[in-house]
């Protein structure tokens, strides 16, 4: 048995589609299959239900799922610790983060903090939140850079992790602006609007989701287009395509421009955390080091 292969059923066992998952663990969908296989002979019964639309796991699968995903993080903080003993401890810092934070937060964010400590190589690596959750819980990463809102829980195992808050943005319902400067799509003012949203794989999405007014959801049945990237929204917003909620951090400039303006009072924004997600197993001495610096500047 190979970790390899519990990684690949974790993946699975969130992703529920064998391509999507192939593609979160970086190998051709054949090459992903075989090891599922691989594994479900090394056990010696089946773990998942295949059907032309998806997979669900089995009753095996169901109680392996239950200490797997403990023993996957188990086993890379064991390999960490081991090679932090014999010497080979990296002093990279391993960054997963979403892809708007990871232009409109990271680079910043890190520039003043190395004006306070001294860091090896950096290792930023961007996706979608589910993507960059899976990074994380597989050891690609030590650190998930992501929004968050206390209303909606981030799929991570709290006993497995912690984070620390370390920003704030928000989102704003944003629209083009007509001939006299006000909102092109307004939710509330009669009829549906079209409307920009976001994937399943976006964390962003998960929260628009969850919190957005009444008004919104009466308005905006159905997205004409969906996306994980707020950046890819953006320009669509701006050519008068849609209304789309985009975090402020992304869409400033474009707002102080008068290009883009809101479709919704200031009040209705959604409030946003930006914060920093590790395993609560030891990471090693860099990261460790890191995680210390952020705490004590609170």
């Amino acid at each position: 048995m190979e970790l390899v292969w519990l990684q690949d059923f974790v993946a699975l066992a969130e992703c529920g589609n064998f391509s999507r998952a192939a593609a979160a663990r970086h190998v051709t969908q054949p090459a992903f299959s075989r090891r599922i296989r691989a594994l479900e002979e090394w056990i010696g019964v089946p773990l998942f239900n295949r059907t032309p639309h998806g997979c669900s796991l089995t009753a095996a699968g169901e109680r392996f799922r239950q200490d797997a995903e403990h023993v996957v993080r188990q086993l890379l903080a064991l390999r960490q610790e081991a090679r932090d003993a014999g010497g080979k401890e990296s002093r990279t810092l391993r960054f997963a983060a979403t892809q708007t934070l990871s232009f409109t937060f990271f680079p910043g964010w890190m520039r003043i903090l190395g004006q306070q400590a001294d860091f090896g190589e950096i290792q930023l690596n961007t996706g979608s939140m589910a993507a960059c959750e899976q990074m994380l819980l597989h050891g690609q990463a030590q650190f998930l850079l992501c929004h968050r809102h206390p209303a909606v829980e981030v799929p991570l195992p709290r006993d497995d992790f912690t984070f620390l808050v370390v920003g704030h943005d928000r989102l704003v319902a944003l629209t083009a602006a007509d001939e006299s400067g006000k909102p092109r799509w307004r939710p509330g003012h009669g009829g549906d609007i079209s409307y920009l949203g976001y994937s399943p794989d976006s964390g962003i999405g998960r929260i628009v989701e969850s919190l957005a007014p009444p008004q919104h959801a009466r308005s905006t049945h159905r997205p004409v287009l969906t996306s994980h990237l707020a950046a890819a929204l953006l320009p669509m917003v701006r050519s008068g395509d849609g209304l789309a909620w985009l975090p402020h951090s992304l869409a400033q400039a474009e707002m102080e421009a008068g290009h883009l303006v809101r479709a919704l009072s200031a009040g209705q924004d959604i409030p946003l955390e930006i914060c920093l997600f590790r395993s609560v197993a030891p990471l090693g001495g860099a990261a460790e080091a890191f995680w210390q610096l952020l705490q004590a500047r609170g």
